[in-house]
């Protein structure tokens, strides 16, 4: 298990992060992503300390409050030292009352919303405390005001953003950094080998401005798990047919399907575990968010950290998986060629 730092911060992750969205299943939508209870969940708690992951990632959100309760009592069951784990989880959507101030990022619901997950966590404190969406009705100065708060205050100790783009999070930092807040250290976005729109905005933004990257839903939902292909019909109960999400390109999907198999049969490995790999070699990816509902499962997930993959299983992959170009990139690539020859010129002189 290799660490990562955290965007600019001092703080050391695993490049694997077990996520917690399985834990719980109270709710419509969570129900049919995973219901483990507790005994289950310290199984895969336990499982993924032993193998060195240090990042745990929940939201307030997931199973209505549930996954932080399981959570946080998991880690009271297993004497877990606070220094030992890394916490994250997430703010804005509502969990307990329908009120009108109970869901979004304004001051009034981020300063709730953190008491609560701390309760429900059993911690003093918040590791990685991060915005789960865009809120068009609050101001970013508001949120980023209430975020620093809450930093000075040591309720959490940095804070992250998720599903926002490019153009949002830099607007956030440059606010941030005009008037001394706290900055955004993170993104959590979607990013898989058959979803690679990451790439045109948001990743090299997040190389630029020194922001690190979690990535959810690494397998799409389970469709790149290996369980799925052009001539594999999905099975009933499945969560791709009963959660169709994130939504996928499906025939590229199965093109870089093809691929992987390849590749991971002539390997030994599993699919799901050549899909994680080639995460894990991306230089933008800081960790890779893994859920499971076993430990078998966990320990699949686990293995694709020990893959290396060769310079021409890269090349085919990159092949199949490659983005169709748009504008602007097109226009980038064409007009900055000169000048990126300049400076490669320059690098070997």
């Amino acid at each position: 298990m290799r660490y990562q730092k955290l965007g600019s911060t001092g703080l050391f992750v695993s490049e694997l992060c077990l996520g917690t969205m399985t834990f719980g299943g109270e709710g419509e939508i969570w129900s049919k992503i995973g219901a483990l209870q507790q005994d289950e969940a310290d199984r895969l708690v336990a499982r993924s300390l032993e193998a060195g992951i240090n990042f745990i990632d929940t939201a307030d959100v997931y199973s209505q409050g549930r996954s932080e309760i399981i959570t946080g009592q998991a880690l009271k069951n297993l004497k877990v030292a606070r220094e030992d784990v890394v916490i994250a989880t997430k703010v804005f959507g509502e969990t307990g009352t329908k009120g009108h101030n109970s869901r979004g990022l304004s001051r009034y619901h981020i300063l709730d919303g953190v008491k609560a997950s701390l309760a429900r966590l059993q911690l003093d404190h918040i590791d990685l405390y991060q915005v789960h969406g865009f809120d068009p009705a609050t101001p970013i100065e508001e949120t980023l005001y209430a975020l620093d708060t809450l930093v000075s205050h040591g309720h959490v100790r940095y804070v992250g953003v998720s599903n926002w783009a490019a153009w949002q999070i830099m607007k956030a930092l440059g606010i941030s950094q005009r008037l001394g807040l706290a900055r955004f250290e993170s993104l959590q976005a979607y990013y898989t080998i058959a979803g690679r729109d990451l790439e045109r905005e948001l990743a090299p933004m997040l190389q630029s401005e020194g922001v690190g990257l979690m990535v959810w839903s690494p397998l799409a939902g389970g469709l790149l798990s290996g369980k799925y292909g052009r001539d594999q019909a999905a099975e009933a109960g499945s969560r791709r047919v009963v959660f169709d999400f994130p939504p996928v390109n499906v025939d590229r999907a199965y093109d870089c399907i093809d691929v992987m198999r390849a590749i991971a049969q002539a390997r030994g490995v599993s699919v799901a575990q050549i899909a994680l790999a080639w995460l894990l070699h991306r230089p933008v990816v800081t960790s890779v968010i893994v859920g499971a509902k076993r430990v078998e499962q966990l320990d699949d997930n686990i293995a694709a950290t020990r893959i290396a993959l060769t310079n021409e299983e890269l090349e085919r992959l990159e092949e199949v998986s490659a983005l169709p170009p748009e504008y602007p990139g097109w226009m980038l690539e064409r007009l900055g060629g000169q000048r990126r020859a300049q400076l490669a010129q320059a690098a070997r002189s």
